[in-house]
């Protein structure tokens, strides 16, 4: 695979990123797989894997850690990520200097490592100071504990704010930033992906395939695999849902469009994502070595012109066909009290 840099750090990865989402030991066929497919995309020139310490209860990286031990770990660029909750306790969760010292060692220690090449805010954290969190990571560059940190799917102005509080403090900056991304999911291209390039942010996007639906398998909605998404995520699954009504008419427009340019829909998809000049890797989350292989080949499609100006056709650009495929939404849309002047009781 041909090599891109990442951002301004000067390290180079594979257009490709691994993403082990799916990896686990919950049954000894999941731990077989997920040992195969990291061996198999190693093999195939993927040099940089991207895991969580909430996958599967910090199973993931586990098993990533052992694929470094058997693999030797020099070659291998490895990314994970804190913020999300680890038990009941609120100080075991989000973006604070204390929760990140604490979550960066467990997950050295389940990884098998003396070091994190890329640790990421898997989410932004409204209760915590921008300019403390980038302080902490600072401190574990310095420690020697990560060599590069980054973020997840923040909103532009989030970006620039860190952008701003480490040139302010002198800081270690965030180089990387990891948001949802797919010809379905497009809303990033309105401001996040201008941010990014302007600062010469590195972006590794994930679901480049919206979560499947871009995987050529979505006409057979009935089968196992979309009832796991259904169970799992019946907002962004459910066929009867008046969005997904819109995102199944333009998967068959892409299907159509990808049979005409001589490409799978896996191709198309992806070589949609890797063809913005913002984009660095695209982050796949195969579950079988049979997934891997069928988007291995997809850095090599190159899309015309013409075949660029009909998906913007389809899903016109800056466009999320379901807003809840977003990612993320802002406290500032959840909670009334932060969208609403405070008013006395009707009562």
């Amino acid at each position: 695979m041909t090599h891109r840099q990442l951002g301004t750090t000067g390290v180079r990865v594979s257009p490709l990123t691994l993403g082990a989402l799916n990896f686990g030991k919950k049954t000894p066929q999941q731990y077989e797989d997920s040992k195969a497919v990291l061996h198999a995309a190693l093999d195939a020139g993927i040099n940089i894997i991207d895991t969580s310490d909430s996958y599967h209860a910090g199973e993931s990286e586990e098993v990533v850690g052992e694929v470094l031990r058997e693999r030797g770990r020099d070659d291998i660029v490895v990314a994970t990520k804190f913020n999300r909750p680890n038990g009941d306790d609120p100080n075991r969760r989000g973006n604070s200097r204390r929760w990140i010292f604490h979550a960066v060692d467990a997950s050295l220690k389940r990884l098998g490592t003396d070091w994190i090449d890329l640790y990421q805010a898997h989410r932004p954290d409204p209760d915590t100071d921008i300019a403390e969190t980038v302080d902490a990571l600072t401190d574990l560059v310095r420690a020697g504990k990560i060599r590069y940190f980054g973020t997840s799917t923040f909103q532009a102005h989030e970006l620039v704010e860190a952008q701003w509080a480490a040139a302010d403090r002198r800081l270690n900056r965030p180089v990387t930033e990891q948001p949802p991304y797919s010809i379905l999911v497009r809303g990033i291209e309105r401001a996040v992906l201008p941010v990014a390039r302007e600062h010469r942010i590195a972006v590794l996007p994930w679901s480049p395939l919206a979560a499947g639906w871009l995987s050529g398998k979505y006409p057979d909605a009935g089968g196992p695999e979309w009832s796991r998404r259904l169970a799992r995520q019946p907002h962004r699954a459910d066929p009867s849902n008046a969005a997904n009504q819109d995102k199944a008419a333009a998967v068959r427009e892409l299907t159509r469009l990808a049979d005409e340019a001589g490409l799978s829909l896996i191709h198309l998809s992806i070589a949609f994502v890797l063809q913005h000049p913002a984009i660095t890797s695209a982050i796949i989350g195969p579950r079988t070595v049979d997934h891997l292989k069928s988007a291995l080949d997809a850095p090599q499609a190159v899309l015309t012109t013409d075949v660029l100006d009909r998906i913007d056709a389809i899903v016109p650009p800056g466009t999320t066909v379901n807003p809840t495929d977003d990612g993320h939404v802002p406290p500032s849309l959840t909670d009334p009290a932060l969208r609403r002047r405070a008013v006395p009781s009707s009562g």
